[in-house]
């Protein structure tokens, strides 16, 4: 349905019944559901097919409606959301008992965000409680960006999606913890960048789960951290190097029958190659890339070469989704 005063309705009337439903953000879409109801956030991890360690963000409409989830708002929690809520930008404090231990994903934390898209504010303000959200995707694919990558993906598995149309960002939300007074963890990049943060505070630790991969028996705070995600069928190798060494690398390795991932056409010139775009600033990057990974599924991509973003602003937080892609397999030219 159109995310319309008649679609908000409808969708609040289904998330007070118990059911999950797939909602626009301005960073992907999200398999919501009521965040205080263990068997309705059940139905997120069977729909999503999602390991029950891997904990959900907790969507609210306002600052406001944080204190009653968690035991304290440090002081740079504060900070924060006053220079990028509503956004994208997901707090990690410690739960209070009113979040189910199956919603944090038996962890005693949990992570808040308030959502700058006008329609995941507004279900949620007609819900009156707060909603649980993952990436409306199946668990390990790329994530949703538009209304039809949800259906692809949950035709037959929830009652309903909201058509938003495209997300503005195009990548999950920067998730962070905080340490201290005065230290900020990145768990996992988004639009909100290390060097954003820096205006809050110059502690800026980024966990080794952002760039390494993370054993199978790692307990991680943040989505995103412990399982390969958002992967095509194709094998994807990032070529680390400029443009010219990635001409000459895909020159020498590549034929045909292989798919490259590129900033612009200069990367890929005199190469006879399928070729996607990402376009060669970070957030261009952001916005095109779950849509590209998904494009290589329509065309039947067995080998990929992708060129590597830049590691730094929001190309970090693209690095960090093709790596995962990618199975952490990364070649520095």
């Amino acid at each position: 349905m159109p995310a319309d005063k008649a679609g908000i309705e409808y969708a609040a009337e289904l998330l007070k019944s118990g059911e999950v439903v797939g909602i626009p953000t301005e960073t992907v879409y999200g398999l919501g559901a009521n965040a205080f109801d263990e068997q309705a956030v059940r139905k997120i991890f069977k729909a999503k097919g999602r390991p029950a360690d891997n904990p959900l963000i907790v969507h609210v409409s306002s600052f406001d409606e944080i204190s009653p989830l968690v035991r304290e708002i440090p002081e740079l929690a504060k900070k924060c959301a006053e220079l990028f809520s509503p956004g994208p930008l997901t707090m990690i404090m410690p739960k209070s008992d009113r979040i189910p231990m199956v919603t944090s994903g038996g962890l005693d934390t949990v992570g808040i965000r308030i959502p700058y898209d006008k329609t995941a504010r507004a279900v949620i303000s007609a819900c009156g409680f707060p909603i649980a959200a993952p990436s409306a995707n199946l668990s390990g694919s790329p994530s949703p960006t538009t209304a039809q990558h949800v259906f692809m993906d949950m035709n037959g598995r929830i009652p309903l999606i909201l058509d938003g149309g495209g997300c503005g960002v195009g990548v999950e939300s920067t998730v962070i913890s905080f340490e201290g007074e005065d230290g900020i963890r990145l768990l996992r990049p988004g639009f909100i960048s290390v060097e954003d943060l820096k205006e809050v505070t110059d502690n800026i630790l980024i966990d080794k789960g952002v760039l390494e991969m993370l054993g199978a028996d790692a307990r991680v705070s943040s989505p995103g951290m412990k399982y390969k995600h958002y992967a095509p069928k194709a094998e994807i190798t990032i070529l680390q190097g400029d443009s010219l060494a990635f001409n000459a690398y895909c020159s020498a390795n590549s034929d045909k029958f292989d798919t490259l991932m590129a900033f612009d056409d200069s990367d890929c010139e005199g190469l006879d190659c399928k070729v996607l775009l990402l376009g060669s600033s970070g957030e261009e990057q952001a916005k095109r890339l779950f849509d590209t990974l998904r494009e290589l599924d329509k065309i039947g991509a067995k080998r990929v070469f992708a060129r590597c973003p830049e590691l730094s602003g929001v190309g970090l937080a693209v690095y960090n989704r093709l790596l995962r892609a990618a199975a952490f397999m990364v070649i520095r030219l």
